[in-house]
């Protein structure tokens, strides 16, 4: 079987190093192994591929890629993959769904956190030399023990930060697509539907949800107006999710207390985004996915759906192309 393996990124961490590559061809010396590091690499490879190891897939590779049966993602959304001609053709997608739902929880702690304790306003005040003890006083610190915790999107990666939100103390809410009820008795899930109902009582909103048509600008000008003065948005999903125009004049004018952004429509964050500036905006440059140990989850997730695909046995995190994830 020929395997072409093609996670390539602008950005360093988000792409596969070569002993990982290495790593993977030893553990599976009966089949052939290619290595692309560009989209022209990747085109002029994957011919006679059978399956592909990338993060994503181009109109035109797909069309070149006359053997391929099967690909996988190194990462949980694959909303870029699903075009029309990958919808209508049988290859089966699978992602990493999961697999960095833990170390995405702990970043929304994090920056729910540094939020409601104004760790942005005392590190500003730190690198000037002030000593801001009035000012954040009468901002006030805030704690997440009894706060009210919206959670939008209950798969892995919500039901983690769900978990860890209740743990703190935390009354956690979520809204799914398919809600059934509550979860573990823990905290309440009501179906997308309510989510307008459920936004005004929220002191946090955490984005979890995959993107799809159906989420796309999920969190616009009516669900920001919806939300209250003191309510934060915390997005860990992806940029589309939100209507940044509708959200940063929803900052400007305060109708939101802040935000917490690591993902954003485009990326790199162009430098003339009004998101640099706003003071109550906290900016991460989408790291909330990473954990020290990334590339080993990832390719040992890939080894064995590829164990699977070799055996004809089912695979591990079949993407339901329709749905979106």
């Amino acid at each position: 079987m020929t395997v072409l393996i093609a996670i390539q990124s602008a950005f360093e961490i988000w792409t596969i190093p070569d002993d990982y590559v290495e790593r993977i061809r030893r553990q599976f010396p009966e089949h052939t192994f290619l290595h692309a590091r560009t989209d022209e690499e990747t085109l002029a490879a994957c011919g006679d591929a059978e399956v592909l190891f990338a993060g994503h897939i181009t109109r035109a590779q797909l069309t070149a890629a006359r053997r391929l049966r099967w690909v996988h993602s190194p990462a949980a959304g694959v909303g870029g993959m699903l075009f029309p001609e990958m919808l209508g053709s049988p290859v089966v997608i699978t992602n990493s769904r999961g697999m960095s739902a833990g170390t995405i929880a702990e970043h929304v702690l994090a920056v729910t956190l540094a939020l409601f304790r104004r760790l942005p306003h005392a590190f500003r005040s730190q690198a000037a030399r002030e000593w801001a003890q009035d000012a954040i006083g009468r901002e006030g610190n805030r704690l997440l023990a009894g706060s009210k915790v919206l959670v939008v999107g209950l798969g892995a990666i919500g039901s983690a930060v769900a978990h860890r939100m209740t743990a703190l103390g935390a009354r956690v809410s979520g809204v799914r697509r398919r809600a059934t009820g509550d979860v573990h008795g823990e905290w309440t899930v009501a179906p997308a539907e309510r989510l307008h109902d459920l936004l005004p009582d929220a002191d946090v909103v955490v984005l979890s949800a995959p993107h799809t048509h159906e989420t796309r600008q999920l969190i616009g000008r009516a669900e920001l107006a919806a939300m209250a003065p003191d309510a934060i948005l915390v997005n860990v999903s992806r940029g589309q999710l939100v209507d940044e125009a509708a959200l940063v004049d929803a900052l400007r004018s305060r109708k939101i207390a802040g935000a917490a952004l690591d993902v954003f429509v485009d990326e790199p964050l162009p430098p003339g985004s009004p998101f640099w500036t706003l003071p109550n905006v906290l900016i991460t440059p989408h790291t909330s996915g990473f954990r020290p140990d990334h590339w080993d989850a990832a390719t040992a997730l890939f080894a064995e759906n590829l164990r699977r695909f070799a055996a004809g046995e089912p695979l591990l995190n079949v993407v339901d192309k329709e749905a979106g994830y």
